[in-house]
């Protein structure tokens, strides 16, 4: 007899987490026990629950799905993790890789391939989705160190010199030459072209 496969869903989206459930409730040996909306939430669930696969969204309202996902892996070690999402830039393909996500696909695949990737990850084997992969390789790594990054994606909020250096402990003038650099790196003309194409590419 076939082993269920017990799923949590994690996605803000009630109209998409309703989807993939409804997709995922039509595969063989696949049981949705657990749903949440937020980042706490798929936590709290995992514990509760110890699913056997989560399906995280790379962006919850109070974390990101990479973090989640990290999360589950220290408390929840048996449950495996995989990442969908509309936002499929290699800087976070990287980090859901260095972080032990086994899974990570666009929200647009089929409903044969998502179950496809639930059953794999839950063998214990990994899926990226093709394009994604390709869009990695070729971006390359990130320039920019990780203060150069904290301080650009504190930039990105909008927040003035003075707050971001306030945030991160950091004078202004340090705070300003982090930023000069990062722009530098990027070659971009200023903090905001700076913050445009560092999230192009997942960097922040």
């Amino acid at each position: 007899m076939t082993e269920t496969i017990r799923v949590m869903l994690a996605e803000d989206e009630h109209l998409i987490r309703s989807a993939l459930r409804a997709l995922l409730s039509l595969e063989d040996a696949v049981d949705v026990v657990a749903e949440a909306a937020t980042g706490d939430e798929a936590l709290a669930m995992a514990r509760a629950h110890t699913p056997d696969v989560a399906v995280l969204d790379l962006q919850l309202p109070d974390m990101d799905g990479i973090a989640v996902a990290a999360a589950i892996h220290a408390d929840v070690p048996g449950c495996r993790t995989m990442i969908v999402t509309s936002h499929g830039r290699p800087g976070y393909l990287k980090r859901a890789l260095e972080a032990g996500v086994g899974g990570f696909l666009p929200k647009t695949v089929s409903a044969q391939v998502l179950g496809d990737v639930v059953r794999t990850v839950h063998a214990g084997g990994r899926y990226v989705d093709p394009e994604l992969a390709a869009e990695a390789i070729s971006a390359g790594d990130s320039p920019l160190t990780a203060r150069e990054a904290d301080v650009l994606e504190l930039a990105a909020e909008g927040a003035p010199v003075d707050e971001i250096a306030q945030r991160a402990a950091l004078t202004p003038g340090t705070v300003r030459n982090y930023l000069s650099s990062a722009a530098a790196k990027l070659g971009a003309a200023n903090r905001h072209e700076a913050v445009h194409v560092a999230r192009r590419h997942g960097w922040i």
